[in-house]
């Protein structure tokens, strides 16, 4: 008895109906992936993220924290005294440093017996490690800004290097993300007290 080959046909508009549903999943996969890269870029373009090298900014900010940051704060507004920036290195701009303002354009600011003050004022810095054991009077040039780091005295900040170009302030830390127990906003000073100099929360 011969074996008869059986042939299998595939049901009336089996195949015609696979193809719509391929189409449609790519379709899904590419929309997906669309949307992906449009917040990635939105996102690139608001914000920025660095990491922070080394311990000038203690005990604010510790040795590779990474940090999120707002390039679009001093589109809307300009720097103000405390605010902790991130900003391209006056003398090799391929480098980022993060630091705080301390003195915004026509500011006078003078270290004097290891206390700060702006025009005049003495300021209130609990953000920082220690009083710094340097002292010296700098005026901040119209388009400028003058910066320290929180750790005074394992610094090198405008002390050293100058002021910051305006051109070169990218944007206002926010927020830390990384590692997760360090979570939580950065603090930053609304405006200086014309009367007592000292720094609003």
């Amino acid at each position: 008895m011969e074996n008869t080959p059986v042939e299998f046909f595939p049901e009336p508009g089996t195949q015609t109906k696979e193809k719509p549903r391929l189409l449609s999943l790519f379709s899904e996969v590419f929309e997906t992936l669309l949307i992906a890269l449009i917040l990635f870029l939105a996102i690139n373009a608001v914000t920025a993220r660095i990491r922070v090298d080394g311990s000038s900014m203690e005990p604010s900010l510790h040795h590779n924290e990474l940090i999120m940051v707002n390039r679009l704060a001093y589109k809307l507004g300009e720097p103000a005294l405390a605010d902790v920036v991130v900003f391209r290195f006056p003398r090799d701009p391929e480098q980022e440093y993060i630091k705080r303002i301390i003195g915004v354009p026509g500011d006078t600011v003078e270290i004097i017996d290891h206390q700060v003050f702006v025009n005049g004022f003495l300021i209130d810095e609990p953000y920082i490690a220690a009083p710094t054991n340097q002292s010296g009077v700098w005026t901040v040039p119209e388009g400028r800004y003058f910066v320290l780091g929180d750790n005074r005295n394992d610094s090198s900040d405008s002390r050293t290097w100058g002021t910051v170009p305006e051109e070169y302030v990218i944007g206002k830390a926010i927020f830390v993300y990384w590692p997760p127990e360090d979570w939580g906003l950065i603090a930053h000073a609304k405006s200086l007290d014309p009367d007592t100099g000292d720094i609003q929360k």
